[in-house]
């Protein structure tokens, strides 16, 4: 399978902190995956889209599959492709870039309404986390020559939810910044090894990329497994990951994109209220393993899902 390939080149014991060789073998990794795959470049001649701060080099990597109309303001997929120190990064978060890689062969064939700019980002993980020199920061304030119509963004897609029963599960934030995402969520083909549950993002936080994205009311999607027990540890190597789960994320991130790229996202930032939608998934795949578990949840308003959100806390270190 070219993902599993893909996260054994990427997630080495050399780890991809920015300025490490091993940041730059996977860089040259994945630029050579883009072409391979006839990929264009969506900024000048080159995947590479550099930039500085505080005398440190970085690089974000960015490509584009044109859409059928490229007047269009394009849908942005996103992954950050360095890690936390000298560590594999399997999950976190070379899972998603084999992912992201994987979609973006399969939106090559099944051309969408709309262009699709591929970003791997640099700079995601400590000490840039939110600050001036992290990657998405860079592309959105001095790179992207256009609006952008949504972005996608995923982080930690490669393991199984730590809780029997949920194993197979996804989390899906940001349904709420735009109520086109909600009809794309009712009608994507999640497959049947994967679970969705879409859930308000401030029940979790900025956790990755798709912070500046929310900040600019730019509509947004985060896909994320949570964090588990190898999150920025030496142990979260290749073969802790589910294989047929990352390829499943895969999938649904090429449905989502087609998606997203028919729908209007002309509406109000934030403003409408997707409880019923979150309920009716929360029925659907959460509510039969709570049961099991002997646990008895009445769900009819907003204050009912922050009750679950706030228990699923208590087991999930999100």
């Amino acid at each position: 399978m070219q993902i599993e390939d893909d996260v054994a080149i990427l997630a080495t014991s050399l780890g991809r902190a920015v300025g490490t060789p091993g940041h730059e073998s996977a860089k040259i990794h994945i630029i050579n995956r883009l072409t391979g795959l006839g990929l264009r470049p969506y900024i000048g001649r080159s995947f590479e889209a550099n930039y500085a701060h505080d005398e440190q080099d970085f690089c974000n990597l960015l490509a584009i599959a044109p859409g059928i109309d490229s007047d269009l303001k394009p849908v942005l997929l996103g992954a950050h492709y360095d890690t936390c120190g000298d560590i594999p990064g399997a999950d976190d978060n070379a899972a998603a870039v084999a992912a992201l890689l994987s979609t973006s062969e399969e939106l090559i064939k099944r051309k969408s309404d709309r262009s699709v700019i591929f970003a791997f980002f640099d700079a995601e993980e400590p000490p840039h986390f939110l600050s001036p020199s992290m990657g998405s920061f860079r592309f959105y304030e001095d790179q992207k020559p256009e609006d952008i119509h949504c972005a996608v963004i995923m982080d930690l897609i490669g393991h199984d939810v730590p809780v029997p029963g949920l194993e197979d599960l996804l989390f899906v934030m940001g349904m709420e910044s735009n109520q086109g995402l909600e009809q794309v969520i009712q009608n994507v083909d999640s497959g049947s090894q994967l679970r969705i549950l879409p859930t308000l993002n401030r029940y979790i936080g900025d956790m990755s990329d798709h912070h500046i994205f929310r900040t600019n009311q730019v509509p947004y999607l985060f896909l994320s497994c949570g964090r588990w027990e190898h999150y920025h540890q030496e142990t979260d190597t290749p073969d802790k990951l589910n294989y047929e789960k990352i390829q499943a994320v895969s999938k649904l991130l090429t449905d989502l994109t087609i998606k997203i790229s028919q729908t209007d996202m002309n509406n109000e930032f934030e403003g409408y209220d997707s409880s019923s939608t979150e309920i009716r998934f929360i029925q659907e795949n959460l509510m039969p393993v709570i049961s099991a578990m002997g646990l008895t949840l009445n769900l009819e308003t907003r204050a009912d899902i922050d009750q679950l959100a706030s228990m699923m806390l208590t087991y999930l270190p999100l």
